[in-house]
């Protein structure tokens, strides 16, 4: 298949979809459901990418697992929470309703399009990857192996907060089981470790070393914009001193040995 044509494909069927998710969102009134859309067609289009692209075999079939994995297990793992709290609707996107009031569907139509628009420049790793005849070489097996441990990382810290939320659902409760005793973001520091992998990984390929924006722009909505400042706000309203000595002791990021 024609390049341009495969990416015009994927653009118009996430624009569809996102639309879709956006009118779907409006009916329940919970637009929460944008995480997991926004996870699970990252993942899809780096699926499709491989499976329609013409480089190298080895290198499309590590690119599409990559995609699949972190993509698919991260989409049912935000789905799960999402259908576990509607119809209450995520914090930042109540704080949306309220800066959006009066234009509220059609804010947030732009801001799931927006959405969209991310999904298809943060695929472009895998692109460019499934495109590339050359062989499989040293970037690619070092950004593998950084993806495959940020993604175990990420696993194990979401496994270990549902592990601490069954045995205690109280909202004032503070986890500090494994990873969370080292960082009170694990989850979002080893999704930051993913995308240097694939970025690296990409790096082996044609014109790869362009989309540095994956990664930085990653990090940059974890630690300032969508991750840790609206977690740590809503944290320290339901937990409050509770929550105010866990960041005291605490790293807010990296993984470090917990303060006395």
């Amino acid at each position: 298949m024609n390049e341009l044509t495969l990416l015009g494909i994927v653009a118009a069927l996430v624009a569809l979809d996102f639309a879709g998710g956006w009118w779907f969102g409006g009916k329940i009134n919970n637009y929460s459901l944008v995480d997991a859309m926004w996870a699970f067609w990252i993942g899809l289009a780096g699926v499709i990418y491989a499976f329609f692209g013409n480089g190298d075999l080895d290198k499309r079939i590590a690119a599409g697992s990559m995609a699949a994995i972190w993509g698919f297990r991260l989409s049912y793992h935000l789905q799960k929470r999402i259908r576990k709290h509607h119809p209450e609707e995520d914090s930042r996107y109540q704080k949306l309703r309220e800066v959006w009031e009066g234009s509220v569907p059609s804010a947030f139509f732009w801001f799931f399009q927006a959405q969209a628009i991310s999904v298809l420049l943060l695929a472009l790793p895998y692109f460019l990857i499934s495109r590339d005849s050359s062989p499989w070489g040293v970037l690619e097996t070092i950004g593998l192996t950084i993806a495959v441990i940020g993604m175990g990382g990420e696993m194990l810290a979401d496994h270990q907060m549902s592990e601490f939320k069954s045995r205690d659902n109280r909202s004032s409760s503070v986890c500090r089981d494994g990873l969370w005793k080292y960082s009170r973001h694990p989850n979002y520091f080893f999704e930051m470790v993913i995308w240097i992998g694939i970025y690296l990984f990409a790096c082996g390929s044609a014109w790869g070393w362009t989309t540095f924006f994956a990664p930085a722009t990653i990090t940059f909505l974890l630690l300032k914009v969508t991750g840790i400042p609206p977690t740590e706000a809503s944290a320290v309203k339901r937990k409050g001193d509770a929550y105010r000595e866990y960041q005291r002791t605490t790293s807010s990021f990296i993984p470090l040995p917990p303060k006395s």
